[in-house]
């Protein structure tokens, strides 16, 4: 018996295709790439580009992504091609779709996909703030991981616990203190310590949080809280000197604002101050300037008096 097939007129010819960078900053690191791919899905509908769809009884957007990140990192340098129907300027789809994005989610770069199909994303270059441990600690970890010939870690997988090699991925590893200006310099152990790291991309992949795995075990080291990681650039390993990797990734002019609509303050109201409502600024547990207490755990107002009123008056209402 044949199989059915969907009836209705053929998906629409595909005549350009976009390659987007974009970076997740701010609280959507902490969202996976399900939820950050269903975001850009409503927003390339909400900004009314003419993506492309498949064929079948469930159409999808053709959008194809790169080198995700992992869940609980920020990232400068996402990428994902979209097909589209009708030719778009890739400046002003860049912009409308960056309108129609979250916070958080933010267009860097729109190009067309043949100027940048070729390119390789060999490794990434991610930028790791350890807080709770010193700089010198750090070194000594470090060095003790550079001169080891196999660091070996364990990862629990959807098929079970896995064996990694983290030593055979980094190509570059270097600590150094976090600069005072960044707000990341003291954190409850009174002392922070930035990591600076090349990962290649391998089969089975090794993450940044794999490295920190391999470099507790080597040295015992155990962070006061969880790093905060951050890709700064992904690409082929001969693509910049290893001196400019550092700043590629960073974002450019002036620092962009959390909401979208670029709202203005109200006439006569102070300032912010400077650094503060940057998308992709975060503090470290306990760091000067942190919300501490039932404020800081329950920030989405969960715990606040007014919920608990209005949760009550429902719940009076229903019954």
């Amino acid at each position: 018996m044949p199989r059915p097939q969907p009836g209705g007129p053929p998906p629409a010819v595909i005549v350009q295709r976009l390659a987007i960078r974009y970076a997740k900053r701010s609280r959507m690191r902490f969202a996976s790439h399900r939820d950050v791919a269903r975001a850009i899905e409503r927003g390339v509908r909400k900004a009314g580009l003419p993506v492309a769809y498949s064929a079948g009884f469930s159409p999808h957007p053709r959008i194809s992504y790169s080198g995700g990140a992992p869940t609980g990192a920020a990232s400068e340098a996402e990428y994902l091609e979209i097909a589209l129907t009708r030719r778009c300027d890739p400046a002003e789809a860049g912009l409308r779709l960056d309108a129609a994005l979250p916070d958080g989610i933010d267009v860097i770069d729109v190009a067309e996909a043949d100027a940048v199909s070729a390119m390789r994303l060999d490794a990434s270059e991610w930028e790791v703030t350890w807080p709770g441990v010193t700089p010198a600690a750090a070194e000594a970890a470090v060095r003790a991981f550079l001169d080891a010939p196999v660091a070996e870690v364990e990862r629990l997988t959807s098929r079970g616990t896995r064996r990694l090699d983290a030593r055979a991925a980094v190509a570059r590893l270097e600590a150094g203190a976090v600069p005072a200006v960044s707000g990341h310099g003291t954190g409850p152990a009174g002392a922070c310590a930035l990591l600076r790291m090349i990962v290649r991309h391998m089969t089975p992949a090794v993450r940044p949080d794999d490295v920190l795995a391999a470099l507790g075990q080597a040295s015992g080291i155990t962070p006061s809280s969880p790093p905060l990681m951050t890709r700064l650039w992904q690409g082929p390993l001969d693509d910049v000197p290893p001196a400019a990797r550092a700043e590629r990734g960073r974002p450019q002019g002036p620092e962009q604002p959390t909401d979208k609509a670029q709202c203005l303050p109200a006439e006569g109201a102070a300032p912010a101050p400077a650094g503060q409502g940057r998308a992709d600024h975060q503090l470290p547990r306990g760091a000067p300037g942190q919300l501490t207490g039932r404020r800081a755990r329950e920030p989405y107002g969960r715990d606040c008096p007014d919920a608990r009123n209005r949760a009550t008056e429902q719940t009076v209402r229903i019954a």
